[in-house]
């Protein structure tokens, strides 16, 4: 068995039978951790030959990203979320890598292209948004420490040059509901590091890193060239920080 395609899923029915049709030609067994959707998702992925198992939806979804590569039986793992497709020149590049017995990296990084609102984002310092998503079997897994972490590589990381196509964010709904729960993420390590409310965490949560995101995301990347999708992605990116900062103290103070 050469290649394991991997995902963990929480009510992704209208993105699922996509994403696993652009696995379709390369997958010899389809992995899915699935967090006990309460929609279609395991029906449709079991009829698109997918193996499913229902775990419990864990906030920090990593762990049932982990718990998919762990049970992958292939030499190769390909992990994917639902919202993601192969591109076509990225599957020929990922048959080639596996047929090629290569004994140089155990895990490569994808260039992902993310459709935010409307448009591919090409500037704005998320493209190519390089992630580490093929990998030798026993050389890879997920920390589970972070919402943030990439997969940790025992050995030397490659990088493919195809994209792996990501429709994270088809409208401002989506993109909220994620941001929430990235931040609500975020708080929780805030916390975990010994939080405590301070006039200088206000001043660098609410004025110093936003300032500085903003200004990293539009201007020094070259947000400005995405236009008004690239104005609102510096924006909502500067906010997730004194968002996430609010969370923190809420639940500090009621702790």
């Amino acid at each position: 068995m050469k290649l394991s395609v991997v995902l963990a899923t929480y009510n992704e029915e209208k993105n699922i039978k996509d994403c696993l049709q652009s696995v379709k030609n390369i997958a010899d067994e389809i992995i899915v951790a699935d967090g006990t959707s309460t929609d279609k998702t395991g029906q449709i992925a079991h009829l698109c030959g997918a193996k499913v198992f229902t775990v419990p939806n864990n906030p920090m979804f990593h762990r049932n990203k982990q718990l998919a590569v762990s049970k992958a039986k292939g030499e190769w793992i390909l992990q994917l979320d639902a919202d993601e497709r192969v591109s076509p020149q990225l599957e020929k590049e990922i048959v080639t890598i596996i047929n090629s017995g290569n004994q140089t990296y155990n895990g490569f990084y994808l260039p992902r292209k993310n459709w935010f609102l409307g448009k591919f984002l090409a500037k704005g310092g998320v493209y190519p948004d390089y992630v580490i998503r093929l990998f030798k079997n026993g050389r890879g897994h997920f920390p589970v420490e972070s919402v943030h972490e990439q997969i940790e590589i025992k050995g030397d990381v490659g990088h493919l040059k195809s994209d792996l196509i990501h429709l994270a964010d088809p409208n401002l709904e989506k993109y909220l509901m994620r941001f929430n729960r990235y931040s609500d993420l975020s708080a929780q390590d805030l916390l975990k590091e010994g939080f405590r409310p301070s006039f200088f965490g206000v001043f660098e949560y609410f004025l110093v890193k936003p300032v500085y995101w903003f200004l990293v995301r539009f201007v020094r990347h070259k947000g400005f060239i995405d236009g008004f999708q690239g104005f609102l992605f510096a924006l909502f990116s500067s906010l997730h920080y004194p968002v996430m900062y609010s969370k923190a103290w809420e639940k500090f103070k009621n702790s």
